[in-house]
């Protein structure tokens, strides 16, 4: 049954119900989308002001860094040629399909704001620590950091994974994420090529932690999460909450869970492509929905 759904109508379908990987490219292009429009606005007036390098740049000098620290986050998502967008949404396709199908939509969010804002901050480091860097003036943009993160973890999790290279020889996965470190611990040693590499490594070494004891309450991810819940209770209750603690559950209570609620998805989505989103019971639109938000 094919979709009636209209362009935007699709949009809004894959923000609400999609995989988190469509999310994330959605969110990409829409940020691309929206710096285009910004500078047609700027190069039609007399400033000359670069207001999109200002707010969706990440600066590796350490002071520019401390005047625009949200760089740190808006870089993961601008992309300033049409090219650089293409190929990172390709490849976070790629990525982003086969992490969703291990872990889970969750797991991919947080590896992919995570790695890349550890990458921001290993270039920053880098452009501070080391000689070489230091008398160049360099901005980072991309969601490359990120990926990298995703696509690390994702290799050195499941290494014996097979793909299709140029869709013809089939090797597996960790030999394709060794030949990307490889490349950029080749290309630091050359700080004039534009590309940042200690991004793209900040954003694997992020990865590799991230798969380390994934459900335990030790994992980077789970540490970070409750993190940000505690502080999220402190802000909305006004005082810090001592008493609630996260429930770690053993992988197998965790698989058992995740393989129940991915059967009663199926069957839900099949209902879909049958009958209709609309013929489904309120319980069912609300499960997911619930399912859309992990």
């Amino acid at each position: 049954m094919q979709s009636s759904r209209n362009f935007i109508e699709e949009i809004k379908y894959q923000l609400a119900h999609g995989s988190m990987t469509n999310k994330l490219i959605i969110y990409n292009v829409f940020i691309f989308a929206l710096i285009l429009l910004l500078n047609a606005i700027i190069s039609l007036s007399i400033s000359q002001i670069a207001f999109t390098e200002f707010l969706f740049t990440l600066d590796t000098n350490f002071i520019g860094f401390i005047q625009k620290p949200w760089g740190i986050f808006t870089s993961i998502f601008s992309h300033f040629s049409l090219w650089h967008l293409i190929f990172n949404m390709m490849f976070l396709y790629f990525s982003g399909q086969l992490f969703e199908q291990i872990f889970d939509k969750r797991k991919l969010w947080q590896t992919y704001i995570f790695g890349g804002i550890a990458g921001g901050f290993l270039e920053i480091a880098a452009h501070f620590l080391f000689p070489s860097f230091q008398n160049t003036e360099q901005v980072v943009v991309g969601a490359s950091g990120s990926i990298m993160a995703i696509f690390t973890a994702l290799a050195f999790h499941s290494p014996n994974i097979r793909v299709s290279l140029f869709g013809v020889i089939p090797v597996k996965i960790y030999f394709i994420a060794l030949f990307f470190l490889l490349n950029d611990l080749i290309g630091i040693s050359n700080p004039s090529d534009n590309v940042a590499h200690f991004a793209h490594l900040g954003g694997a070494i992020f990865g590799l932690i991230s798969i380390q004891s994934l459900h335990s309450k030790n994992n980077i991810l789970n540490v970070l999460e409750d993190f940000f819940d505690r502080i999220k209770k402190m802000l909305l209750s006004g005082k810090s909450s001592t008493t609630s603690k996260t429930k770690f559950k053993t992988d197998e209570q965790y698989n058992l869970e995740k393989k129940n609620r991915q059967v009663k998805t199926d069957a839900i989505l099949d209902k879909i492509s049958k009958s209709g989103y609309e013929s489904l019971t309120k319980e069912e639109k609300d499960f997911l929905f619930n399912q859309s938000k992990n």
